[in-house]
């Protein structure tokens, strides 16, 4: 239950120039007189009518208080304010009417105001000794527990920007923007229709070396006269501050893997961007399931090169799936690496194999990875599933691992080529579409890059007031909740160029992210989206 005070109506009344607001407006269940937010505290326990409640959290306040209230900025002013609101748990059902006392049957153990807790999570300062203190709190909402948990680990972890209780992959894997020209030492083929391509500094110094599972993004040029264009390749060797690795599929219709494969040779020099991303191999003893298909090999891979390099005894499975024997890239790789790792085993699919493929020394089933399969190869007990390739075998697999064979949502890490999983909080058209130029895009402007998407398109500041805006228009996958700075829920990697903000967010994201709902760009930028 909800509950906001009729002093902080009387607040935004004055702050917003606006006439009296009927009850409600804030969307709460209680529109209450006292118990201010600067004096409730999280735990306090409470008696309205015939029932009981007990303070649990602050309000997460999202997008949708700025319509009701007409006021883009309302989610962030009312975070900042320090009048957030609090909910509500119910500790006795009961009849409550309008005109109930309420009657405050105990205080809270530790004593920490709603005010304090909400600045503790969104404001830049996080005390590790006032996040231990919310941690005692045992009637603070399990939401909030994980947030200050993750804070507090990231405080441990060195961490020096970025806020990862609200954005935790993001503020834990963020990386510098700018590009790095690299020369290319070696290209090698690995299938009917895959190269490789090995990277050095031209300078000598040493790379910034990869968590096993992370891509680079390349800046290409058709010609010199031409605007760049963008693509993000997993790095498929062993983490190195020597050199990197790619694989790239090269397709007919591809534009980056026909340049690539077409113009690219040994000497040239190609701008590449810091090891990024958060599909990573996390540390541990659990078994691991690593599960491919076509190009999708290439991370997982770089998972294994880690895993055999380290001489691990954990149980680790690969299944991949191929077409046939000629478009299985880095076969002869993988499989000496598995055989390196003491309980490490393979389980190969191809969909149409050729005559000369043997089964039981080449592959070991025909047709598509199923859980009829999945079943038959037996997934180790509590293994960590790394899953990659095309969409709709990543869509398949998630909907079997999960629905069908019970993995946990926290065990199934998922990498997309084409960016990330979209969340768009109360949107009623959930359609898919292949991201594209806006209409009418505009010619003049900095130049904006969504680099998985492959979309690059000028900012026109009279049509949008952020990137995310832009990044809409285009229908590239987003993800956001308040569109005003606040849940980094947006944050994205920021791989080169510069952004003001407005609003400011509340607390800045990770050195080298980007919170797209409130930036916009200053000179040509390129994003991780």
């Amino acid at each position: 239950m909800l509950a906001y005070q009729i002093d902080s109506y009387r607040h935004w009344e004055a702050s917003l120039n606006r006439k009296a607001f009927g009850f409600g407006q804030f969307s709460e269940n209680f529109t209450i007189d006292g118990m201010p937010d600067r004096e409730v505290c999280i735990g306090d326990v409470y008696q309205i009518g015939h029932a009981i409640f007990e303070v649990t959290q602050p309000r997460v306040t999202c997008y949708r208080l700025g319509i009701r209230m007409d006021e883009p900025r309302m989610p962030a002013l009312l975070t900042s304010s320090g009048r957030p609101g609090f909910y509500l748990r119910v500790l006795q059902e009961g009849d409550v009417g309008a005109g109930d006392e309420i009657i405050k049957l105990r205080s809270a153990k530790e004593q920490m105001t709603v005010e304090e807790i909400n600045a503790l999570l969104y404001s830049p300062d996080h005390p590790r000794d006032r996040l231990e203190r919310a941690l005692c709190i045992d009637a603070l909402s399990p939401g909030w527990r994980r947030s200050f948990n993750t804070l507090l680990g990231s405080i441990e972890a060195g961490a020096t920007s970025g806020n990862a209780g609200l954005a935790p992959a993001a503020a834990s894997n963020a990386v510098a923007p700018g590009f790095r020209p690299l020369t290319v030492v070696a290209i090698q083929t690995e299938s009917a229709d895959v190269l490789s391509f090995v990277f050095e500094a031209t300078d000598g110094l040493p790379l910034q070396q990869a968590r096993p599972g992370q891509y680079v993004v390349l800046r290409l040029r058709q010609s010199a006269d031409d605007a760049p264009f963008f693509r993000s390749y997993s790095l498929s060797g062993a983490p190195s501050t020597g050199r990197y690795r790619i694989s790239v599929k090269v397709e007919p219709d591809g534009v980056a893997g026909t340049y690539l494969g077409g113009r690219v040779r040994v000497g040239d020099t190609l701008d590449v961007s810091a090891p990024r991303g958060d599909f990573i191999l996390k540390e541990g003893t659990n078994p691991v399931v690593l599960l491919s298909a076509g190009i999708g090999v290439t991370p997982v891979l770089s998972m294994l090169n880690a895993l055999s390099a380290a001489g691990v005894e954990r149980q680790v499975l690969w299944i991949h799936a191929a077409r046939d024997g000629k478009h299985h890239p880095l076969s002869a790789e993988s499989g000496h690496l598995l055989s390196m790792l003491e309980h490490g085993r393979s389980y190969v699919c191809y969909s149409a194999p050729a005559a000369g493929d043997r089964i039981g020394v080449d592959f070991d089933d025909t047709g598509r990875v199923s859980q009829t399969m999945l079943e038959k190869v037996g997934l180790p007990a509590d293994a960590d599933v790394y899953l990659c390739g095309p969409t709709s075998f990543m869509q398949d697999m998630k909907r079997t691992l999960g629905e069908g064979m019970g993995v946990p949502g926290s065990r199934l890490h998922m990498e997309r080529f084409g960016g990330v999983e979209s969340l768009n909080p109360g949107m009623t058209d959930t359609s898919v579409r292949a991201p594209h130029l806006p209409v009418a895009a505009s010619t003049e402007g900095p130049l904006v890059s969504f680099a998985r998407s492959g979309i690059a398109t000028h900012w026109n500041a009279l049509s949008y007031q952020s990137i995310l805006e832009l990044a809409e228009a285009c229908d590239v996958p987003v993800r956001w909740s308040c569109r005003s700075g606040i849940c980094h829920n947006c944050e994205s990697g920021l791989v080169s160029g510069a952004v003001a903000y407005a609003p400011e967010p509340l607390d800045k994201p990770a050195d080298g992210n980007v919170l797209i709902c409130c930036a916009r760009p200053v000179g040509d930028v390129v994003v991780d989206l």
